[in-house]
């Protein structure tokens, strides 16, 4: 057996075809063009990349963005006022501070200064708890992906066993409020799941993750996720991006995983190009509710 390979690049593709023509109608009707704002600070390589990819992202949907790049010296204080101007600027509809931070700024209270009408990014301590009331306003970027990548692809959750690796803010906490709750962005069989969330101190980890039928792996090693952790017939979503001396891997062992594993998402190509289109939704989200438009 062969993993069948889930295409996120074509996925993403497809809702960013829809999201264009939803942005022009939005445009005519209201005379607002959304606007994101991106902060970056330091002289981060990776970040650098994922902030250009952004922003041209944003071109070609027909969205607005504004990038705001700051040195690595910069003081927590002054990035706090950069973000205050953000949030009154009637024209900013989302906001973004690219992560990471230099280690002299508390990223929790930058993240935490954010307007949460315009936390594009779902990171807010209050879209958070929205979250896991079952009623967001926005949803974290990759996890929102990897549930559309789902959808789109015919793969429910409802009744299935999701096992995630990895309880990081960004992706496996939300991912596993996503997960159990009783209905989301996809419908009902985009939920209703029985979860659970794996991290350094799991006991057996292997055992746990074999008894997955949705194994998403988000830990931060590289190829961590071997075969033998994989129930046949598995799927198998790999967040992970890691660079290493041979180039771009996963979190998952992909040519050993593939031949167990019954879908699976490559890296690159995978789970990365849903998180950029879902930031362009959550920012003509924001828009629409700062107009007071839903239609």
């Amino acid at each position: 057996m062969t993993a069948t390979l889930l295409d996120g690049k074509q996925i993403a593709e497809q809702i960013r075809s829809e999201l264009t023509g939803e942005v022009a109608a939005f445009v005519d009707r209201c005379g607002i063009r959304p606007t994101l704002a991106a902060i970056l600070v330091g002289d981060f390589a990776a970040s650098e990349v994922y902030v250009r990819n952004k922003e041209r992202a944003c071109q070609r949907a027909g969205l607005d963005s504004r990038v705001h790049r700051l040195g690595s010296q910069t003081r927590e204080e002054e990035l706090l006022q950069l973000i205050e101007q953000l949030n009154q600027n009637p024209a900013v509809h989302g906001i973004l501070v690219q992560l990471p931070l230099p280690g002299h700024i508390r990223e929790a209270r930058v993240l935490d200064a954010i307007d949460p009408r315009k936390d594009v990014d779902a990171f807010h301590p209050e879209n958070v708890g929205l979250i896991a009331q079952g009623r967001p306003r926005y949803l974290p970027c990759t996890p929102h992906g990897i549930s559309q990548l789902l959808a789109r692809t015919g793969i429910k959750t409802r009744g299935k066993h999701a096992v995630i690796v990895g309880r990081s803010d960004i992706v496996g906490k939300p991912m596993a409020l996503m997960l159990m709750n009783r209905d989301s962005t996809v419908g009902a069989d985009g939920a209703n799941a029985t979860v659970t969330v794996c991290h350094t101190q799991t006991a057996d980890l292997p055992a746990v993750t074999r008894s997955a039928d949705l194994l998403i792996a988000a830990i931060g090693r590289p190829k961590f996720i071997t075969a033998d952790m994989v129930k046949p017939g598995a799927v198998v979503v790999d967040v992970g991006i890691n660079r290493t001396e041979s180039g771009l891997v996963g979190d998952v062992d992909f040519e050993a995983v593939k031949s167990i594993a019954g879908f699976l998402t490559p890296v690159p190509g995978g789970v990365g190009p849903l998180t950029v289109a879902m930031l362009l939704v959550n920012t003509l989200e924001a828009a629409r509710r700062q107009a007071g438009r839903t239609d």
